[in-house]
């Protein structure tokens, strides 16, 4: 049995198409060490144009967040060890654009030092943010 996503305690099925992904908090509830990443809710596409035609086509595509455990090496050892229903996966934040998803990941790791302890899976803090009036919008109300 997979351990399902949550958000604000109610399972997650589908992520509504406003959001491009999440923030997520995923715990061992053997030693309660836990993880925090992000994942995007679906990819972009491209493929070649329709004969005669020159413009790509361009769409999306659903990424695997249904069946991702992080991307700890660590983390992912602990799950296929122990077994997935000794995990709990949930979102954090839903996250309208790459942007916010990136900073509010980053936020948390740093607010709860995810580097200086030992009860988590997180080795690196990787961030890369550009300010934008759309982030600064989408992070006001929070």
């Amino acid at each position: 049995m997979s351990a399902d996503w949550t958000y604000q305690g109610e399972k997650i099925d589908a992520i509504p198409d406003q959001y491009e992904g999440f923030v997520y908090l995923i715990t061992n509830t053997t030693n309660n060490k836990k993880y925090i990443g992000k994942k995007l809710a679906k990819f972009k596409t491209t493929k070649p144009p329709l004969k005669g035609r020159k413009n790509k086509r361009r769409g999306h595509k659903e990424s695997d967040w249904k069946t991702y455990w992080g991307s700890s090496d660590l983390l992912q050892e602990d799950v296929a060890k122990l077994g997935e229903d000794k995990f709990t996966r949930e979102i954090i934040h839903f996250c309208e654009s790459r942007g916010v998803m990136s900073y509010l990941e980053a936020k948390e790791q740093f607010d709860r030092e995810v580097l200086l302890k030992d009860d988590y899976y997180n080795g690196i803090i990787n961030v890369r943010i550009g300010g934008s009036k759309l982030l600064r919008e989408s992070l006001q109300d929070r």
